[in-house]
């Protein structure tokens, strides 16, 4: 049975993360993914915004109905910042662009 919360009326899944030699990685708790290229992953997760960076990165499986992702690549580092600070961040960028 998976642990679900709920937080102001919404369901929350719950996070994990599991990293294998740094080559692999499976990530739950994703409830979407902002950006991907091959140098970095940008997901908002149940804990917060999440930045994964290395080389050759590629989204392998993605089900944001289940909140799970599927990494390949090197894994050079994972970096959190909280949700407002992700919001924030992008209505800015939105900003900058019609600017």
């Amino acid at each position: 049975m998976k642990d679900l919360r709920e937080e102001a009326g919404k369901v929350v899944l719950p996070h994990k993360v599991i990293i294998n030699d740094r080559k692999s990685g499976s990530l739950t708790g994703v409830s979407d993914v902002l950006s991907f290229d091959i140098h970095e992953v940008v997901l908002e997760t149940s804990q917060g915004m999440l930045v994964v960076k290395g080389e050759d990165l590629h989204v392998n499986r993605l089900n944001l109905e289940k909140g799970e992702v599927d990494l390949d690549g090197t894994i050079d580092s994972l970096t959190y910042s909280s949700k407002a600070k992700g919001i924030q961040g992008k209505k800015a960028l939105v900003q900058r662009l019609f600017q």
